[in-house]
């Protein structure tokens, strides 16, 4: 368990661990949980292999100060087709930001998340934390941006974003079907990306505003895109 702190390991394993009654129910409802890990003290009747440990095992497992009195160990979902409603990240960093944006393409109805081969790890628990829970309801694959750009375009819109020579997002037309480009939280969409979009897309905001947050911005791109929240 305490191994799966750890990348190489997840990687080795599929497994990786959840942590607190939130995620833990998260990942039971949608079948991904394994077995969970809980307080000895702690009475939670569930109907999948329950580990009784104690709170030092629990702090050991955990990445938090106070660890929670739950966790659950879970399978790696598999990998689906991309679909039509996409957002392509290219070599973001921070696991809260991957977290975020994971949370939002939920909200507004994405379907399939992308990231490129230098992103963080989806399963790193920060982003799982920051998910709250909604890397269990959507297909996230990790693949090169290029290959699927080059497969996608034609048939789906490309967006990428960028503070330079860009479209005010709000006189882009709301579509079904998109890919939108998010990238580095210092660097932004590389230009080899961008060169192969359809549109690049800014917000507009006050100028004495350099920049926004990755995760905050793309929030505020997927909102503006969709007119359906169902």
């Amino acid at each position: 368990w305490t191994k799966l702190n750890q990348k190489k390991y997840r990687d080795l394993s599929n497994q990786y661990i959840v942590e607190g009654d939130h995620l833990v129910m998260e990942a039971i409802k949608s079948g991904n949980a394994i077995e969970v890990i809980c307080d000895e003290d702690k009475v939670f009747p569930i109907n999948i292999p329950i580990h009784y440990v104690t709170k030092e095992v629990l702090k050991k497992i955990s990445d938090l100060p106070s660890p929670p009195s739950i966790m659950a160990l879970c399978s790696k979902k598999e990998e689906q087709a991309i679909g039509s409603r996409l957002i392509l990240v290219d070599e973001l960093q921070d696991p809260g930001n991957l977290g975020t944006i994971i949370r939002s393409a939920v909200a507004f109805n994405m379907d399939t998340i992308v990231l490129g081969s230098n992103c963080v790890d989806k399963y790193k628990k920060k982003t799982i934390r920051a998910s709250e829970g909604m890397l269990f309801h959507i297909n996230i694959i990790r693949c090169d941006l290029e290959e699927v750009i080059n497969k996608i375009k034609g048939d789906i819109k490309i967006i990428g974003t960028s503070l330079g020579d860009s479209t005010p997002l709000r006189s882009i037309d709301k579509l079904e079907r998109y890919a939108l480009i998010v990238g580095n939280e210092g660097n932004g969409v590389k230009k080899e990306i961008l060169d192969l979009c359809d549109d690049i897309v800014r917000i507009e905001m006050n100028k004495d505003v350099e920049s926004l947050n990755v995760g905050v911005a793309t929030s505020i791109i997927l909102y503006e895109m969709s007119d359906n929240y169902e």
